[in-house]
């Protein structure tokens, strides 16, 4: 019990001293050890903790720490984020953790990823992936085909096979005051989805589809501005420039832009809709084909 102690406290203190002190690894050392209850925490200013990471077992090698039952914490200034997962291992020359089988990370503000592995590099505070990805946030839903931003996932790329599902909030349904959307919203494109939720702004590219009741939006690339309700005075949750909400501000589609309601096609080169007054304002040689029952069948008009 003693050795296995004090193995413990020799390889706490050699794993804390080579990210920063950068000490050389012994060459060609493996070893089969096994400690119970590994953990491994960061500093910063004025001696506060940064980040921390533990793991049920840890099996240690001359390069790199195996992890089972990880759980990893990043404290930050407004926000703290827990990551899990069931295996991975960590990286004694850079730093980096390496994380597998059901991967969470969860902010404190109620945004959660899910995937099946990820590369934490907890210098830069940022994470990859090449598995699907899913994000909750609010009311809104997003699933995807890789990923990398910041862990605290205010600032996150999906990079392909792009869905996003938003639904109303309570308070946001038909025959009420609010101007928001009042129906559910599904979006998807072929990618890639940038989201910058400090700027309260997503913009999808290529092959974009905005499917909403009763019309479809189609386009190059699409610009998603969300309502940051900074006339509602502070929210418990809400920081400043800090998207409270998923609530659509306004939508900016650009190229080749197709508006389809029912049998009524139009086209521009782009399109502005905003929630507050409901309306879609087309710009750049808009065209607008429609069918009526009259006299007039089939008609178009534009320039």
């Amino acid at each position: 019990m003693r050795l296995k102690r004090a193995l413990f406290v020799f390889a706490l203190f050699f794993l804390s001293c080579l990210p920063v002190c950068g000490a050389p690894a012994a060459p060609d050392e493996a070893s089969d050890q096994q400690i119970d209850g590994f953990s491994l925490s960061g500093y910063g200013d004025r001696g506060k903790k940064a980040w921390d990471i533990a793991g049920k077992t840890a099996d240690i090698f001359t390069d790199e720490v195996k992890l089972k039952d990880i759980d990893g914490n990043l404290y930050g200034k407004d926000e703290d984020v827990n990551l899990t997962a069931k295996a991975g291992n960590f990286n004694k020359k850079n730093g980096k953790v390496h994380l597998e089988e059901d991967v969470v990370i969860t902010t404190s503000k109620g945004a959660t990823l899910t995937t099946d592995s990820m590369d934490w590099d907890r210098n830069k505070q940022l994470v990859t992936t090449e598995d699907k990805v899913n994000i909750v946030r609010e009311n809104m839903t997003i699933v995807g085909t890789g990923a990398h931003g910041e862990m605290n996932l205010k600032k996150v790329a999906l990079n392909k096979d792009i869905r996003v599902d938003i639904k109303p909030k309570a308070g946001q349904g038909a025959g009420t005051a609010d101007p928001g959307m009042k129906e559910k919203v599904v979006i998807t494109c072929d990618g890639k989805l940038e989201i910058d939720y400090e700027k309260n702004i997503a913009t999808f590219k290529d092959n974009v589809k905005v499917e909403r009741a009763g019309s479809e939006i189609y386009s190059d690339i699409m610009h998603l501005y969300f309502s940051s309700d900074k006339n509602a005075g502070p929210q418990p949750d809400q920081e400043a420039g800090m998207m409270g909400n998923s609530k659509i501000d306004r939508i900016v589609a650009k190229g080749n832009v197709k508006i389809v309601r029912g049998e009524n096609t139009s086209f521009s080169d782009e399109a502005t809709y905003t929630a507050a007054d409901k309306k879609i304002i087309l710009s750049g040689r808009p065209k607008i084909v429609f069918y009526s029952t009259g006299d007039l069948k089939d008609a178009s008009f534009g320039n």
